[in-house]
């Protein structure tokens, strides 16, 4: 089997220098001592992008970057891993998992906590995790592979910045755990056809995130809604409630909802379902229209509206794809 490793950054290829960490591993040598450990594997090849970034500075335009690069090498490999900054990884493998269902082979993404020279570095089982979920023949689309979880792509979320098992999948089961031997789920196996049509490539757009708190005000709401952006994701209570008595802060949901503005409720639960109406203080929401995240993470729901909104979706149609599965983001009743 034929797998090209892409680097892209991240802390797995830096080295400690006199202001931190930094690019600068010989991550092709070590590579070729882990795999040649490993001779089952098969052939694997490193490409490594001229300008590395720390995934926290990641945009749209990286993740479209990924996607163009594995256009361009799919025909010169079996399977692809993507070795990723772990501050911003689940949002890349839930917009890879968006934009390649199309692509045929198996996409996997891993990085570390810790850099390969460090002597406790966990980068050694991740990456060997990540070519063997490539070569078990099981991975289907996009996954993330951490910790020794194998996890859907667009169901994964980071938990924890320390932990070894740093990213979990809260809301669906996990594609497989490693171990003597590995334990698959079905999971993997479940068919999401959607067709949006031809893809167009990710492009920046104007998305505000709005964490609502005990206290926070119709004014200040309003303020952080102006000028108007594209779409905003609210990360409501629970179930997809919101301080509903507030004195004037519905009207301004009204406001924003009347000039057009998707709006997309998210639970600030990383386990969560979203069901608008559900208690007396989501049933507002409900009324307007608005659209629920469902059992999206939070890093599927902005991908996906970023996504969405790339293929210049707006209004019902935009509503309609937010809620219809299309890579296994949203697992009610299919789980």
């Amino acid at each position: 089997m034929r797998i090209n490793v892409i680097y892209s950054g991240g802390t797995i290829g830096m080295v400690e220098t006199d202001s931190g960490l930094a690019p600068g591993a010989d991550l092709d040598t070590w590579l070729k001592e882990l795999v040649s450990r490993r001779p089952t594997i098969g052939e694997v090849t490193l490409t490594e992008f001229e300008t590395l970034i720390d995934s926290s500075n990641a945009t749209p335009a990286d993740w479209q970057a990924l996607v163009d690069t594995l256009w361009n090498s799919r025909d010169d490999a079996d399977g692809f891993v993507i070795l990723h900054g772990t501050d911003t990884m689940a949002y890349a493998s839930s917009a890879l998992a968006f934009a390649l269902r199309g692509f045929g082979k198996p996409v996997v993404l891993t990085g570390s906590q810790l850099p390969i020279g460090a002597l406790d570095t966990d980068a050694y089982a991740n990456v060997v995790d990540a070519l063997m979920a490539i070569t078990s023949g099981n991975v289907r689309g996009v996954a993330l592979v951490f910790g020794r979880s194998i996890i859907n792509g667009a169901s994964a979320t980071k938990w924890s910045s320390w932990n070894f098992e740093g990213f979990s999948s809260p809301n669906s089961p996990v594609l497989a755990t490693t171990g003597a031997p590995w334990q698959w789920s079905d999971f993997g196996d479940k068919a999401f056809s959607s067709d949006v049509g031809d893809i167009n490539k990710y492009d920046r757009h104007d998305v505000v995130v709005l964490d609502l708190v005990p206290g926070i005000t119709a004014t200040r709401v309003k303020a952080m809604l102006e000028p108007r952006p594209e779409a905003v994701i609210l990360r409501a209570y629970g179930t997809g409630n919101i301080p509903a008595d507030e004195p004037g802060l519905v009207d301004v949901l009204v406001e924003i909802v009347n000039d057009g503005v998707e709006v997309i409720v998210s639970s600030q639960c990383m386990q969560a379902h979203v069901v608008l109406g559900h208690y007396e203080s989501g049933y507002a929401l409900a009324e307007l229209g608005v659209v629920s995240a469902l059992n999206m993470t939070f890093e599927a729901c902005y991908a996906k509206t970023i996504f969405l909104l790339s293929q210049g979706m707006h209004g019902k149609e935009f509503r309609d794809w937010m809620e219809t599965p299309l890579c296994g983001e949203l697992t009610l009743g299919t789980a």
